[in-house]
């Protein structure tokens, strides 16, 4: 329809409302983000992962019986696949990017499923508990690997979080560690229409499988602007390497217009409302290893920028550190974030196929006229 307007290309799709829904909503100017309603703030530090979960599955939180049949349903699925587990031990961890190898390893687990084209929300939904229970053990399999250890199995009668770091260090954690990974897993679980978001709901548009929208998301938080920023942001720090490198560094690097990992986001305005938690457990974690320069390195290179070009710091600044801390190896912080927001994906997923429609926009075309073939 010709409205009588020039037609407008809004780079990044900036603001543009792409789909409704009902998973998360973010105020970026304000600095808040809710799960379903539920202020993100409120519960980071206090609810068990799996029940965050559930409730981005099924819009509220679970009774105490559903909890624990939830819990008990992931714990099931946490063994490595033989072939995967073989493919993992064959994994070039020493050249390749780990995020490419998840990858794989997902697209394995698709191959092997008869009942991957079942798109059903109770087949999706079986798909996802099994994807949630097994990925921990993928990323801390792969952990170990790139430190030419073996794999550690999983320990039933560990909950998620502790399992999660018992499997990554071969020991217990300590229940601050158990704490802190737990609270990581709730920070990155959902965060409404990002990139990786959009491209597994545009993926599912298609009425393509749940694993091909999984794999899809993870090519593209894989990528330095989304999920792979929390990995650089761990390489500034160690770059500053003391506290009192701060202030130099923070001038070196505004007068070079050098771009700070770990600073700033496409939506918000004010500091991240998931950093706040991740920077109190990096304090906490760092002081409890006898590193407490890490924090203090990072809490002054945030009050420099901040006061020098009111820079604000986002989710993977501070997250970085926890993860570091926590005994995840630098190239596998990314991956880290995998095993969390496929439960954000999850919820966009089900919500896609709930009442679906073909994601297909349009490109403003700026190529030449139409012109006659053969060419003179």
């Amino acid at each position: 329809m010709n409205t009588g307007q020039e037609p407008r290309v809004v780079s990044g799709l900036e603001g543009v409302l792409a789909c409704g829904s009902s998973v998360c909503f973010i105020d970026g100017p304000a600095g808040t983000l809710l799960y379903r309603g539920y202020e993100i703030g409120d519960f980071v530090e206090e609810a068990a992962f799996l029940d965050v979960a559930w409730l981005l599955w099924h819009g509220d939180w679970p009774t105490a019986a559903e909890s624990a049949r939830f819990a008990a349903a992931v714990t099931a699925h946490r063994a490595l696949p033989p072939a995967v587990a073989e493919y993992l031990a064959g994994a070039p961890m020493a050249t390749a990017n780990p995020m490419a190898v998840v990858r794989t390893a997902v697209s394995m687990l698709g191959a092997d499923d008869p009942s991957a084209d079942d798109l059903s929300a109770a087949a999706v939904t079986a798909k996802a508990t099994a994807l949630l229970g097994l990925l921990p053990t993928v990323v801390a399999a792969m952990s170990r690997l790139t430190r030419f250890q073996e794999p550690v199995a999983p320990d039933p009668d560990l909950d998620h979080a502790a399992n999660f770091g018992y499997m990554l260090t071969g020991q217990r954690p300590a229940a601050r560690a158990a704490h802190a990974l737990n609270a990581a897993l709730n920070t990155y679980a959902e965060h409404e229409l990002n990139a990786s978001t959009f491209a597994a709901r545009t993926t599912v548009g298609t009425l393509s499988d749940y694993y091909s929208a999984v794999v899809s998301a993870i090519g593209a938080v894989k990528g330095s602007l989304h999920g792979g920023a929390v990995d650089d942001a761990m390489g500034v720090f160690a770059e500053i390497g003391a506290p009192e490198g701060v202030a130099g560094f923070a001038a070196a690097a505004l007068e070079a217009r050098r771009k700070v990992p770990g600073f700033g986001h496409r939506v918000y305005r004010t500091r991240d409302p998931r950093a706040a938690a991740m920077d109190r457990l990096a304090g906490e974690l760092g002081a409890a290893a006898g590193e407490p320069e890490w924090h203090d390195i990072a809490t002054g290179l945030e009050r420099e920028l901040k006061e020098r070009k009111g820079l604000n710091a986002n989710v993977d600044y501070y997250s970085a550190l926890v993860l570091h801390h926590l005994g995840f190896p630098l190239k596998m912080f990314t991956s880290f974030i995998v095993t969390s927001r496929v439960a954000g994906w999850t919820a966009h997923i089900l919500e896609q196929y709930a009442d679906n429609r073909l994601i297909r926009p349009r490109s403003l075309y700026q190529g030449p006229a139409a012109r006659p073939y053969p060419p003179d």
